[in-house]
């Protein structure tokens, strides 16, 4: 079971560390349903924060749908970031669902979030 989870060294853990992203925003990629806020963190690994607010998706079970996915996302992202060629480690990063995001399925969840990682990584490239 442990190959499967996301480890506590890769999610950002504490509200200062949250505070930190949305203050010194230095990458931000969106599109109609999610927003990734990004900030450089001086570590070899990327971390982790997933903003799902009751406002926006108003059902804990489409919150959870919701949060599994882009920790699974990031935890295969991780586990293959030589050979997908899309590099997001030394990067804090905050996920944050907008409304609408709970209608989407598995699938399109996927697809946007791997679309705004590839922007972000090209992004953090230039």
């Amino acid at each position: 079971m442990a190959a499967y989870s996301y480890p506590k060294r890769r999610r950002l853990l504490e509200a200062a560390d949250y505070q930190a992203v949305f203050q010194k925003v230095r990458f931000k990629v969106s599109c109609r349903y999610f927003l990734i806020l990004a900030v450089r963190n001086g570590r070899p690994d990327g971390r982790l924060g997933l903003v799902v607010s009751k406002k926006n998706v108003a059902r804990a079970v489409q919150r959870n749908r919701l949060k599994r996915l882009m920790r699974e996302l990031f935890r295969r992202r991780a586990a293959a970031i030589g050979a997908a060629g899309v590099d997001i480690s030394g990067l804090d990063i905050v996920v944050l669902a907008r409304k609408g995001a709970d209608t989407l399925t598995n699938q399109r969840v996927t697809q946007k979030l791997e679309r705004l990682l590839t922007d972000l990584a090209g992004k953090k490239r230039k």
